[in-house]
């Protein structure tokens, strides 16, 4: 199921106008393909950032009254903080969003089992295989006035 967005167009463009947006919590965006006209939006940040999280995604991005299936074709990330900065998003049709869902569940699914497997698989390291005994001494080893060394042994 794609995600959903209600964006804004926006009208003004350089480096000033997406810093005021940014500092808003808006990211600007791109909206191209398909034989469509292109299209300056701007998206709420937060939803938006948590939402490119998921592998695979596709977005429905309604603008104006009209909605429009779309992916994500580049995200620019600031190089030190790694916050969004800008998202070209490319018109798809249905069919291609079916199929990029599906591929999104699979490495989700993928991703979890290889999380669990790894968590399965962890051994601590350092003493734990010779912890004491309940009466201070080693497993496995003799301790003092054992059987084994005779020693105190009453049938001499």
């Amino acid at each position: 199921m794609p995600e959903k967005f209600t964006a804004e167009t926006r009208s003004d463009f350089g480096k000033g106008a997406a810093r005021r947006l940014r500092r808003d919590g808006r990211i600007p965006a791109v909206v191209y393909g398909a034989n469509s006209e292109l299209l300056h939006i701007s998206l709420p940040a937060h939803e938006l950032t948590l939402a490119l999280r998921v592998p695979s995604t596709t977005f429905t991005i309604e603008v104006d009254g009209s909605t429009r299936l779309v992916k994500p074709r580049d995200v620019q990330r600031d190089p030190v903080r790694r916050d969004i900065e800008h998202v070209d998003f490319i018109v798809i049709d249905e069919a291609e969003a079916r199929a990029r869902a599906a591929r999104s569940k699979e490495m989700v699914a993928e991703a979890e089992a290889a999380a669990e497997a790894a968590a399965k698989a962890f051994t601590p390291k350092g003493p734990a295989m010779d912890e004491p005994t309940e009466g201070g001494e080693a497993a496995g080893e003799g301790g003092e006035g054992g059987e084994e060394s005779g020693e105190g042994s009453s049938e001499d």
